[in-house]
This record gives structure tokens, C-alpha cells and sequence, in this order.
């Protein structure tokens, strides 16, 4: 080790070791050149099969990283229809192949409740362990989280790799990260999951240190990596908080002018990113693939009378969102907690939209955004069952379908979105001289106009305003620069 390193980044770069891949090192680009670039990098993260670094015995390895070659899925079926059993099972499928692995067989087994030792039952177990040496998978993935000891007790019966559904989306979000928050976050959520299953991770663990100055009481490995583990949390946590900052400052700025804000939020692969590009030529990142894109973008765009309004792209949601990044990215969801509008984005070729939106409002809730209103977009009209679109245009109020591909119902929703955003309170009137053109152009740019016609001493208007434009209008009458 060099001097002046720190040894707490050493450990903690062990025990994760790949935890906070990115998939660029440098900021997204909005030109079609850079998504090109964007999507060649993702692809090159993507695992190759027959490519091994993993210990034979799952036993001695301490932290092993994620190895989704082939894999295996593993549900449990305690509620709901078959038909709702089967559309979990393909999300956990689109989730293991969005990690970069190619999947092998499913198993789904109908019980009350999931098994405290197995997850699964026995006899399940043991059909799960013929799957994996027949197909040569190399990884387990249960549409569920696993308890440690549930971790620990399938490894050693099925002596290949098991991740639950949670590691599964940790998995993904690191490879997705790219910005230094978005990086942040994720390794936040990582460590917050991965340190109660310390122990799953193999058994010398629990050993105590050996060796002079190692004897007697002290702390077990278990103990001191730990430790280690909530300093290095609370080290990010400081980073996040001070990052957070900047676009706190930001977010006050849009609230001191009274700039309307609209966050498009729903499930992850609904459409997002391709409405936010359609809507202000943003160039986000579209990729047919969960959670492409990560970090938040805003940009300013203008309703068709003039006023200036921002859009918000989010982070996609997905049924039983790890609490571990709701926690972590709660600094991103605060976009969608202060917006004036949510744009509640929706696959309307999914097989349950239903389920979809109501997982998505369930997350909305729990960052606060429950009482802001909703516009509900029924994207991916073009492919969609015409019976599935007019239920969810029956059953949703305020609700709009469209195709961000084709562009089919784009204009409804952008006049929906402009009806729906906040309308400026304070009436005013007053004269104002052509050389003060600024104050025009803010009361179109912030204001409604209700009346404008010029005259020898400027630009009479008579407009709806916010309250910080109506109080400098105000102010300037009465030391007589303007005239009532």
C-alpha cells in the first residue's frame, strides 16, 4: 500500500470490487454520436460467457462478483393470479438479461408463504440443482429478497451463485450510473444491502484476526469490516448531501421565479426518456432495456402562448423497489416530490399496465409526491391492444394515449400538460415604456396575457402574473417608472 492511501478505500474496494461499475467515465453527451458512444460502452460491460474468475468452492469466496452468464430464475408464488406469477417471472427475466446474462429455465412454486430456510421448498430445491447441472448455469436468481441465512442455505445445497431480485437491480444500477451522484447513490444502496449479509458471504468472516497483537478478545473480521462498511456509508452519505446541494440551489432558483415544473415519471422501459426527447430534443439516452437511463435531466421548454415551464426525466420504478435505493436516490426523487405536474408515463403494451401504475404511484407516495397532480400517458399506442388502451382511458382520469415512436397524440398531451400547469394568481395592468422590453418579455414568458396594445407611451398589458413579477410591477408604479 503507498503511503498516504487510505485503508478504509482498500477494504472497502475488495469487498465490493466491481460494486460501482460505471459504464463511461466521462459526463453523457447530448449529440446522437455520444448516445452511439453511450450504448458501445454499455455493450462492452456486458459479461462474456466461458469467462471465469470465480473460486470453485462458493464457500472461500468472501465477496464474489456478480457472475450472470447463465442463470437460473427462482419464484414463489403466495398471492395473486397465475397470470400475475407468470408476468413477475418475465420482468425478473428482463432483469436478469438487462444485467448482461442469458437465462436458462424458470421455476415458479405455489406456496402460502416462502420457506424461512430454503425460500423454496426442498423438493424444489433439489429440481433447481438438476436444472443447474443440466443447463450448466452459474447463477440463481429468486424473484424475492433473501434473507442471509436463506442466501447462505441455497448456496451450499446448490453450490452455484444465489442473488436475489434486490442484488439483481443493485447490479444493474451500477453498471448504469454515470454521473458522480448517480455513482454515489448506488454504491450508498449496495453497502446499506450488503452489510446484514456480511455473513452469507463465506465463513472465515466470523474469524478473529491472527497473529501478534491478535490474541484474545477483539474484533472478528465480521466486526471490523462492519465497522469499516458504516464509515465508508457515512463518508457518502456527506458526499451525497453535499452534492445535493447544488441542485437544491438549482430547484430554488425555478421556485423564487415561479418557473412551473413537470417531472415525467412511471415504470422503468414505459417510454420516459423517448417522450422527453420528443418533447424538448433533449437527447437523453434511449435504450429497449430496464433502468437505462439513471440521472436525472431537466431542461427549460415553453407552452405554445409563451410561458416557460421545465421537464424533469426520473429514474424509472419498478414493482418492489429496493428500499435500499429509494433511501439512497432520495435526492433524485425530490424532483419528482416538487413538481407542479407528474407526467405518469405508462406502457400500454404491457401485459398489466394496472399493476405498473400501481407500483409506480406506491413509490410517488413514499417520497411525497402523492398529492401533486397526475396526468396518466398511455404510451406505445401504435403497438398496444386497442381493448387494453380504451380500459385504462375508461378507469384513469386525465389520462392520454400516445407513441413517443410515431408521434400519435403528442399534440393532446402537450395541450393537456399546458392546461394542467399552474396558472399565474395576481391580476395586473399597467404602461410600460418600450425601453423597459425585458419586463414585457417576463410577463409572456411567466405571465398570462390577457390584453396587449401599444400606444405613444409603451406597451399597455393586462395580465395574470406571479406574485414576485406582480410586487416589482408594483414597486415601479409607485416611484413612477411605470403608469397603472
Amino acid at each position: 500500500m503507498s503511503q498516504g492511501q487510505d485503508p478504509l478505500d482498500i477494504d472497502i474496494d475488495q469487498l465490493l470490487r466491481e460494486s460501482a461499475r460505471a459504464a463511461a467515465e466521462y459526463d453523457s453527451s447530448e449529440s446522437d454520436e455520444g448516445n452511439q458512444q453511450d450504448l458501445q460502452d454499455r455493450q462492452a460491460l456486458r459479461r462474456v460467457a466461458g469467462l471465469s474468475t470465480e473460486l470453485q468452492d462458493v464457500n472461500d469466496a468472501e465477496y464474489r462478483q456478480l457472475r450472470l452468464e447463465k442463470v437460473v430464475l427462482v419464484g414463489v408464488w403466495t398471492e395473486g393470479t397465475a397470470q400475475d406469477a407468470e408476468n413477475s417471472m418475465k420482468e425478473l427475466a428482463a432483469l436478469a438479461e438487462t444485467a448482461g446474462s442469458e437465462v436458462m429455465e424458470g421455476f415458479v412454486q405455489r406456496r402460502d408463504k416462502p420457506d424461512p430456510a430454503t425460500f423454496i421448498g426442498s423438493g424444489k430445491v433439489e429440481e433447481v440443482k438438476q436444472s443447474v447441472i443440466a443447463t450448466g448455469a452459474d447463477t440463481v436468481v429468486c424473484d424475492g429478497e433473501l434473507s442471509p441465512a436463506q442466501l447462505r442455505t441455497l448456496e451450499s445445497k446448490l453450490r452455484v451463485k444465489v442473488i436475489d431480485r434486490t442484488a439483481l437491480i443493485l447490479d444493474i444500477f451500477a453498471q448504469h450510473a454515470k454521473s458522480r451522484e448517480g455513482k454515489a447513490q448506488v454504491e450508498l444502496a449496495q453497502m446499506s444491502y450488503m452489510l446484514p449479509r456480511l455473513r452469507g458471504w463465506g465463513d472465515s468472516l466470523s474469524r478473529q484476526a491472527g497473529g501478534i497483537g491478535g490474541r484474545g478478545p477483539g474484533e472478528t473480521k465480521i466486526e471490523t469490516d462492519r465497522r469499516r462498511i458504516n464509515d465508508k456509508m457515512a463518508k457518502l452519505r456527506k458526499e451525497i448531501k453535499e452534492m445535493k446541494v447544488a441542485r437544491d440551489t438549482k430547484r430554488q432558483e425555478r421556485t423564487k421565479y415561479n418557473v412551473p415544473s413537470v417531472a415525467i415519471a412511471g415504470y422503468t422501459n414505459a417510454g420516459k426518456s423517448s417522450l422527453m426527447n420528443r418533447l424538448t430534443n433533449a437527447g437523453v439516452l434511449v435504450e429497449n432495456a430496464l433502468f437505462a437511463t439513471l440521472d436525472p435531466t431537466v431542461r427549460q421548454t415553453k407552452s405554445s402562448d409563451g410561458r416557460i415551464y421545465t421537464l424533469a426525466d426520473t429514474v424509472g420504478f419498478v414493482r418492489h423497489l429496493p428500499h435500499q435505493l429509494i433511501e439512497a436516490f432520495k435526492s433524485t426523487l425530490e424532483e419528482v416530490a416538487a413538481a407542479d405536474l407528474i407526467v405518469h408515463v405508462v406502457d400500454g403494451s404491457h401485459p398489466d399496465p394496472q399493476e405498473q401504475i400501481r407500483a409506480v404511484r406506491e413509490v410517488i407516495k413514499d417520497v411525497g409526491g402523492g398529492d401533486i397532480p397526475e396526468i396518466i400517458a398511455i404510451n406505445k399506442a401504435d403497438i398496444a391492444a386497442p381493448e387494453v388502451l380504451m380500459q385504462l382511458l375508461r378507469e384513469e382520469t386525465n389520462s392520454f394515449a400516445f407513441s413517443a415512436r410515431t408521434g400519435f397524440g403528442l399534440e393532446t398531451l402537450i395541450k393537456a400538460i399546458e392546461t394542467s400547469l399552474p396558472r399565474p394568481r395576481v391580476e395586473i395592468t399597467a404602461v410600460i415604456p418600450f425601453n423597459r422590453g425585458e419586463l414585457v418579455s417576463a410577463i409572456h414568458e411567466r405571465g398570462e396575457v390577457l390584453s396587449e396594445t401599444y400606444s405613444e407611451n409603451g406597451t399597455r398589458i393586462h395580465a395574470m402574473v406571479d406574485a414576485h413579477i406582480a410586487k416589482r410591477i408594483e414597486e415601479m408604479i409607485e416611484v413612477g417608472v411605470l403608469k397603472p
